[in-house]
C-alpha cells in the first residue's frame, strides 16, 4: 500500500452492527497520478462515505464531489469537468476474498481494514462523459444532434411512398427475380 492510498483506509474491525458511520476524504493531483492513467490530468475531490454495517455485510454509500482536469477530444485543450457521483458498494462477509460483481465483494469476517481508494477512482472514472468536449464546443454539439430526427414509425406514409417509387433500373432487375411481375 502506498502513502497516497493509505489515507483511504477504513478500520472496520470493531465497528458495531446495525450502526451508521460517516467518513470524510479528500484527494488531489497526487491521487490521480498514483493510478498512472492519462484520462484525468489533474483534479481534486471531497468524498463522504457512509457505512451501514450488520453481521452479514457492509453497505458503503459514496458521495463524491469535485473537479477533474480532462483533455478535449476535439481541440486537445485542457479543461475542468465538474463531477458529482453517488454510488453504492457492498462488502459481504465470508471466508475468502472474492469480487462477485463490480458492486459486490466478499471479504473474510476477520478483515481489519478496507481501502476505498480504487472505488473512489473507479466511480469518478465511470462518471466522466464518453466524449470529452471542452465546454465551448458543447452547445455546438447539442445543436448538431438536434438536426437529426429519428422516426420509429415504420409504417409512415413517407416510407411507403419511397418504397413504391422504385428506380426504373431496379424495376428491370426485379422483373428477373419475379418473372410474373415483369409480364404485364
Amino acid at each position: 500500500m502506498s502513502k497516497v492510498t493509505s489515507k483511504y483506509d477504513i478500520h472496520i474491525q470493531g465497528l458495531e452492527n446495525n450502526k451508521r458511520y460517516t467518513y470524510e476524504f479528500e484527494g488531489g493531483n497526487e491521487f490521480f497520478e498514483f493510478f498512472e492513467q492519462e484520462i484525468i490530468t489533474s483534479g481534486h475531490f471531497k468524498a463522504q462515505v457512509v457505512i451501514e454495517k450488520n453481521s452479514a455485510l457492509m453497505q458503503l454509500f459514496f458521495d463524491i464531489e469535485g473537479v477533474v482536469g480532462l483533455t478535449c477530444d476535439r481541440s486537445l485543450e485542457p479543461f475542468d469537468e465538474p463531477i458529482h457521483v453517488n454510488e453504492k458498494y457492498i462488502y459481504k462477509f465470508g471466508d475468502r476474498f472474492e469480487e462477485i460483481t463490480d458492486e459486490i465483494e466478499i471479504i473474510p469476517q476477520n478483515t481489519a481494514t478496507i481501502n476505498i481508494a480504487q472505488h473512489i477512482y473507479d466511480f469518478i472514472g465511470v462518471s466522466l462523459p464518453m466524449k470529452k468536449l471542452h465546454p465551448r464546443f458543447r452547445n455546438e454539439e447539442e445543436q448538431e444532434d438536434d438536426k437529426f430526427i429519428y422516426s420509429t414509425d415504420e409504417g409512415s406514409e413517407e416510407q411507403e411512398k419511397k418504397d413504391e417509387a422504385i428506380d426504373p433500373r431496379w424495376a428491370a432487375l426485379l422483373s428477373l427475380k419475379n418473372p410474373k411481375d415483369g409480364q404485364n
